[in-house]
């Protein structure tokens, strides 16, 4: 993975753990994404992405596609590792 994790916020209160993540790119730009796990797809699922503070929706494949050559599914699923790594967080089922 070339983008590293600057900054984390985590909520696994909710009925789907949240996880906020800034990152650095390689080209030194930001992105920010928040997105969740849903249990009920068992997948994790983009929610809002900005990169340099432009709004892309909940669109993240063009970044994984172009910069990191790897599917949305695999790139959160990476980030969420780390995550749950640190905060010690299990996901249920």
């Amino acid at each position: 993975m070339l983008t590293k994790i600057k900054k984390v916020k985590f909520e696994p209160e909710y009925k789907n753990p949240n996880y906020t993540v800034i990152m650095e790119c390689p080209q030194g730009n930001e992105l920010y994404i928040k997105f969740d796990y849903t249990y009920a797809m068992k997948k994790y699922m983009p929610l809002h992405v900005e990169y340099d503070g432009v709004d892309k929706g909940a669109k993240l494949a063009w970044y994984t596609n172009e910069v990191e050559k790897m599917t949305v599914d695999a790139f959160l699923e990476k980030i969420a590792e780390r995550v749950n790594k640190k905060y010690k967080f299990k996901l249920e089922g």
